[in-house]
Order: C-alpha cells, then sequence, then structure tokens
C-alpha cells in the first residue's frame, strides 16, 4: 500500500499573485498552504512508503548528513541503486 501525500501545484505570476491548481479539489476549504518543490515531495513520499515497509537496506550506516545536501540524496545514502530508485517511483 503506497502513502499519498495530498497535494496541489502552486503557481506565481510576475506580479507575486498565486494560483492554486487543484483539479481534485482536496484543498476547496483549506486556507493555508504550504509549498515544497516537486522532486522534495515524491522524495518524501518515497521515504514515508520505505518507512512503512521497512525497506531500508542501510539506514544504520547513513552517518551525518550534511545541513545543505538535497533530500534526494538519502537513496543513495541508505544503498539504493538508479535502478532501484527508478523502480520505486513507478508505484506513483
Amino acid at each position: 500500500m503506497a502513502y499519498k501525500i495530498d497535494n496541489a501545484i502552486i503557481k506565481k505570476n510576475m506580479n507575486g499573485g498565486i494560483t492554486l491548481i487543484d483539479p481534485e479539489n482536496v484543498f476547496i476549504n483549506e486556507d493555508a498552504f504550504i509549498a515544497i518543490k516537486s522532486d522534495d515531495l515524491i522524495t518524501i513520499q518515497l521515504l514515508i512508503n520505505g518507512i512503512l515497509r521497512n525497506e531500508f537496506k542501510n539506514w544504520k550506516e547513513i552517518g551525518n548528513v550534511p545541513e545543505k545536501e538535497p533530500l534526494k540524496t538519502l537513496f543513495i545514502r541508505l544503498g539504493y541503486s538508479k535502478e532501484e530508485i527508478s523502480n520505486l517511483l513507478k508505484e506513483f
């Protein structure tokens, strides 16, 4: 069972105005939103699915992650190959 984070697209125009693109009306009654880069959102979803399935290969060996390192590098630190990451992405 894959875990899905409800999401929509927040689009900003040249004047700073914001438009919510939410075709499924998930956020129709919400007053506040958080913006997250799309690849970070996908990474968060994959990490949550991995935690739920207890699939991580080398969690104990991850060591200290530099503060400025992108979230998506966690899979490489956890020992996943590009092919394995690609297979995880196919679930979406």
